[in-house]
């Protein structure tokens, strides 16, 4: 069953929300959710390592995370794997150390659902709920306010912060039970990963084979090839812009191994995470680990002749006005 809410409906559902508001992990993706709470009128209190990082985003600081616990209704979380989750909430000081009856945690962050299931049992024998809810759209969907969200726990909690979750959401699709949410983030994280690390192949080979990015890429998005990296990535990357500020190689590699991890423990086959596999364990390899994930691309052009998509000068524009109708693959 899903369930969803147009974005314009979400300033009006916010005025419903009166309870605090606590974040934990204000990085790349969390610092701007907590920003489009913090323009919807709701204070934020938030706690990152990094102390500065609360205030950039319009945050209260808070010293620890045990002093968001005792200060929130609702806590955010967006860390950057399960065992960073485990230990917030797990730790001598962590949130199920602090946690009391009728808190509600949402973990935003890409996890495991084994560990979130487990993690789940142990708020709740301190009265409070754990929903999962994944995100997808990257960072300029979670600065427009415009998310996809994947959710799994209680109906009832869901319904009760449901207007802070319309804040930075544009749809929320209710999954199923607690874990459920992590999982379609994890399966949607495959695919993702497989259609960058393909196209990536297929730019370089298009490179090598003289052809005309701009046209290939018009192909492509009028073809069977399509997918969101034709779409939304290589336009920008064939011109030197690599939409920085997203998912690092290190972490698509993460969400890779994790969702092998969930296919051996649900009997799936998965014949096709060799391949994401080995492009993002090259980017790694090749020093590409803390760069967005479409550099993917420049390490798989390292290993094919140091070929590179955008080069200064090569004129792959010269016949751009003749060789395409419109532009409207660009997104």
């Amino acid at each position: 069953m899903t369930e969803t809410v147009p974005i314009d409906q979400s300033h009006q559902a916010v005025t419903a929300f009166t309870g605090r508001t606590g974040f934990i992990g204000l990085g790349n993706m969390g610092s701007r959710i907590a920003a489009c709470i913090v323009r919807a009128g709701i204070d934020v209190l938030g706690y990152d390592t990094r102390s500065d990082t609360p205030e950039s985003c319009g945050a209260t600081p808070a010293p620890s995370i045990a002093h968001v616990v005792e200060n929130s209704d609702v806590i955010f979380l967006s860390l950057p794997e399960s065992r960073i989750v485990e230990r917030v909430i797990r730790g001598e000081d962590g949130i199920a150390a602090h946690a009391r009856p009728g808190q509600v945690v949402v973990d935003l962050s890409t996890s495991s659902p084994a560990s979130t299931r487990e993690l789940h049992a142990l708020l709740a024998d301190r009265g409070a709920v754990l929903l999962d809810a994944g995100i997808s759209g990257g960072a300029a969907a979670a600065s427009r306010g415009a998310l996809t969200l994947m959710v799994g726990g209680s109906r009832t909690a869901l319904t009760s912060i449901r207007p802070l979750l319309d804040t930075f959401s544009r749809h929320v699709f209710v999954c199923g039970d607690i874990g459920a949410g992590h999982t379609a983030k994890l399966l949607n994280n495959f695919l993702n990963a497989i259609a960058l690390s393909a196209t990536a192949e297929v730019m370089v080979a298009g490179r090598k084979a003289g052809l005309n990015l701009e046209v290939l890429l018009e192909v492509l998005n009028n073809s069977s090839g399509v997918n969101f990296a034709t779409l939304n990535r290589f336009p920008h990357i064939i011109h030197g812009d690599y939409l920085e500020g997203g998912l690092t190689n290190a972490l698509m590699m993460k969400d890779v191994v994790a969702y092998v991890d969930l296919a051996a423990e649900l009997g799936v086959a998965s014949p096709n995470s060799a391949a994401p596999l080995a492009a993002f364990g090259l980017a790694e390899r090749l020093g590409y680990s803390d760069r967005i994930s479409n550099t993917v691309v420049d390490a798989i052009g390292d290993v094919s002749g140091r070929v590179r998509l955008h080069e200064p000068g090569r004129g792959d524009d010269s016949d751009r006005a003749d060789t395409r109708e419109g532009n409207g693959s660009k997104k």
